[in-house]
């Protein structure tokens, strides 16, 4: 029994699996959401899942339904998932992303995250090819100077 409300880690599962190739599972998600700090903010066709420990945030995933893209759902979803941040003490927010994955890149850019780091080779590609993540940060409002 986790501490997510009932049917969340299905839920977020369900939906993950039709945003991405590789989804994770309920048990995935279910297992993810029973550690300290981990939350959801859900909206009719996404969600993101985060994580905020001490005085720092990581967007676990971030998923909105295909035919819900470019809809501004995964704005709302970053906003809504920073503010939760912010209440539980975070002062920045951190996430991977695939240097080639050129929507979320600039989904994150419009919401003000810039280029931290950078992990070489780090996402394997079904081709056997590997792509850079590019670790990106955001100040969080009347947080950080």
């Amino acid at each position: 029994m986790t501490g997510a409300p009932e049917g969340q880690a299905e839920r977020l599962a369900a939906l993950h699996a039709t945003a991405f190739d590789a989804p994770w599972d309920a048990a995935a998600f279910a297992a993810l959401l029973d550690q300290p700090g981990v939350f959801a903010v859900e909206q009719d066709h996404g969600f993101i899942l985060m994580r905020a420990v001490a005085d720092e945030a990581e967007i676990l995933t971030l998923a909105v339904r295909p035919e819900a893209r470019r809809g501004g759902e995964g704005t709302r979803l970053v906003a809504e998932g920073a503010a939760a941040a912010a209440l539980a003490g975070a002062d920045r927010v951190f996430l991977e992303v695939a240097e080639d994955n050129v929507a979320a890149r600039a989904l994150y850019a419009r919401a003000g995250f810039t280029e931290a780091g950078r992990r070489p080779r780090y996402y394997a590609r079904p081709d056997c090819s590997h792509v850079d993540a590019l670790l990106l940060a955001l100040n969080l409002p009347g947080r950080l100077p």
